[in-house]
């Protein structure tokens, strides 16, 4: 059993729509289908013959070799807004996205794990079945963060189907995953990103050398690589620090290093699983569910993060809470039920029955430069400068820069 939604995708002009007051259907929803992340890999593979794929994002060339490297937390609002500090990333600006000079978007939420399994399964969340930085496991109750796979539950029983990965290498395809050494063996790995063979490497410059070569192994090749201080450096520092400006001029280093070394018939895509926006520490910026009453009632679980909450009502009253919910966070939080974020398509065109009950009996997204934060259950989360997780361009518009060789 699936919760279908409606087919149609808002238009471009609705990224910068604020209407007052944030009706459910306002929030700019992603492109899923024609131009989000979980339309990536389908869209090579589709390309390199790989049976069941579908090119949803139309724009994009076939090639016989394909590398996708995944930075993540490069959003394309803040690569845009520092020219000076990645000039070879800027200078492919105009390509993006096939050559039209647009961004795709991540999908909702807008946060790691929930993205790169969209990349690597080819589904948007509603299918895979991450749809949160942290949310319930309808079988024990508890609350499950789905980044680090804490409490632990069996993976391919939370998101059941193959990546694209393992089904380019199905095909005949030469696969291969260029990374940390510390990712190999995780849960969220084995779910979202397994299929051909992982290459642990420590440095961002041993990445590229091994993607180039493993591009090279295979007349048809699928390689994935990923770095991931710039998005540590944005959360700690904030996405204009001296630190996130340094981390954007070695991503951009790397993306060069990598270019100059693809072998022929490859198309490298430069992508991000979310940007991120830097929220001020203030009373006014910073609302505290731990220490706010109204919100607190008739709460029984908070998930998701601080600008993409999940909220699991005591049972019975889940309408009081949407309700309460809505009056204070209404003008700047989009505050939907389960049912209507899932029929505002936020999730994707249909929600898995398993996922169904994942998802928040209330669903709040932030429009505004707000959060909130738990100062005491989620500490460290609550002093991150940079966040992300909503449906803003700053958090949800990635680049989808391409080099041909």
């Amino acid at each position: 059993m699936s919760h279908p939604t409606p087919a149609a995708a808002p238009g471009p002009a609705s990224w910068d729509q604020h209407p007052e007051p944030l009706a459910v259907g306002s929030a700019p929803r992603p492109e899923y289908g024609s131009g989000s992340l979980a339309d990536l890999l389908p869209t090579l593979a589709a390309g390199m013959g790989v049976p069941g794929m579908t090119a949803a994002i139309t724009e994009l060339t076939p090639a016989d070799r394909n590398c996708v490297f995944l930075v993540d937390g490069l959003g394309w609002e803040q690569l845009r807004a520092h020219p000076e500090d990645a000039p070879y990333l800027t200078s492919l600006l105009a390509g993006s996205r096939g050559g039209t000079g647009r961004p795709i978007t991540a999908g909702y939420p807008a946060t790691t794990a929930t993205s790169l399994a969209s990349v690597g399964t080819g589904l948007p969340p509603g299918a895979h079945g991450l749809p949160g930085y942290t949310v319930r496991d309808p079988a024990t109750g508890e609350l499950m963060n789905q980044l680090r796979w804490q409490p632990w539950t069996a993976p391919h029983v939370w998101q059941p189907y193959p990546t694209v990965f393992q089904l380019a290498e199905k095909a005949g395809a030469h696969v291969a995953q260029v990374s940390s050494p510390a990712f190999q063996n995780t849960p969220l790995t084995k779910i979202a990103l397994s299929g051909g063979a992982f290459h642990g490497r420590l440095t961002g410059e041993e990445r590229m050398d091994v993607a180039a070569a493993q591009l090279a192994a295979g007349d048809r090749s699928l390689v994935y690589t990923y770095y991931s201080e710039l998005d540590g450096a944005g959360h700690r520092y904030g996405v204009d620090s001296d630190t996130w400006r340094g981390q954007l001029m070695h991503v951009d280093r790397l993306v060069q290093r990598l270019a100059e070394q693809l072998p022929p018939c490859t198309a490298l895509y430069v992508t991000a699983d979310h940007g991120m926006i830097d929220v001020p520490f203030d009373d006014e910026h910073r609302i505290d569910f731990d220490a706010d009453w109204e919100l607190r009632a008739g709460v029984a679980l908070l998930g998701g993060e601080g600008r993409a909450r999940h909220v699991y009502a005591v049972p019975g009253a889940e309408s009081d809470v949407l309700t309460c919910w809505r009056e204070v966070l209404g003008e700047q939080f989009w505050v939907a039920s389960r049912d209507e974020a899932i029929a505002a398509g936020w999730f994707g065109p249909a929600v898995d029955e398993r996922v169904y009950a994942r998802i928040g009996d209330v669903v709040a997204a932030a429009r505004d430069d707000v959060l909130i934060i738990a100062s005491e259950r989620e500490p460290k989360e609550s002093a991150m400068v940079g966040n992300h997780g909503s449906m803003t361009p700053a958090e949800q518009l990635v680049p989808l820069l391409e080099v041909r060789s």
